[in-house]
């Protein structure tokens, strides 16, 4: 798990290592048998956390990507049965240091994307549940797969023509005669400052990011954070047709499930 040294080689101070622990064979000393290793590790995992943070990729450029990605993975390295936990602890990692925003920004919402494709889905309340049940024993949860997100650039435009320039490209080059429009096509520019809210949700096994107004923002939020509604809803000041509406399209979302408050 050492991270390659230059030339994709296993560093030679493990050389001792392996010979104390892997025998060597007719082709292949034990240094040699320990580097196959050494190098699959680092190229499966490198590949991994490229697939997973496109974005930020294209924020950072490739040199100072692969920089932060041999760097965070050696401070964290996978220690879970799946691959899919490997950027747990990006947001984290990036928070501790001189990063742009820009850069944040984008690893908070790739993350998001990642847990929104695969976390748990309740059963969903409809908004007909929603409507008839008793507000004194209703206790709303929000879906484990939805993510609220405030940030300070509109990456999720950006983020959706990133990824369909990415798969335009897998296509491309998987295809028996070459693409012009693949080599003409390049990545979007990168957006300007912008403070955008966006909720970041599975729906019919589709990942989409829906923007939310600041009161949408604020209600929603608190609900994930474990208040009551009537707390949720305090400082919101239209408390009629809008609010109406807002829980109707959260509902039809499918972003409620619910359980009774339990009674004396």
């Amino acid at each position: 798990m050492r991270p390659l040294a230059d030339g994709q080689r296993l560093s030679r101070r493990a050389g001792g290592v392996a010979a104390s622990l892997i025998k060597p064979n007719d082709r292949l000393t034990s240094f040699e048998r320990l580097e196959i290793y050494n190098r699959q590790y680092w190229w499966r995992v490198l590949d991994c956390f490229y697939e997973d943070f496109p974005g930020l990729r294209a924020v950072l450029g490739e040199r100072r990507f692969r920089r932060l990605a041999v760097d965070y993975l050696e401070r964290h390295p996978s220690t879970s049965f799946t691959l899919r936990n490997l950027g747990q602890k990006l947001v984290a990692f990036l928070e501790t240091g001189r990063w742009p925003r820009l850069a944040l920004d984008m690893a908070r919402l790739e993350w998001a994307h990642i847990e929104a494709f695969d976390n748990a889905a309740k059963e969903p309340m409809t908004p007909d549940q929603l409507l008839d049940s008793n507000p004194a024993r209703l206790c709303l949860r929000l879906q484990p797969h939805i993510t609220f997100l405030a940030l300070q650039y509109p990456l999720d435009d950006y983020l959706i023509r990133l990824r369909a320039h990415e798969r335009f490209r897998g296509e491309a080059s998987n295809a028996a005669e070459d693409s012009t429009g693949a080599r003409r096509f390049r990545p979007p520019p990168l957006p300007a400052r912008q403070a955008i809210r966006v909720a970041v949700h599975r729906h019919r096994n589709v990942v989409h990011y829906k923007r939310v107004s600041a009161g949408e923002f604020q209600v929603l939020t608190a609900i994930g954070s474990g208040q009551s509604l009537a707390a949720a809803l305090r400082g919101v000041e239209d408390h009629g047709a809008t609010v109406q509406r807002w829980f109707h399209d959260w509902a039809a979302l499918g972003w409620f499930w619910f359980k009774p408050r339990a009674t004396a």
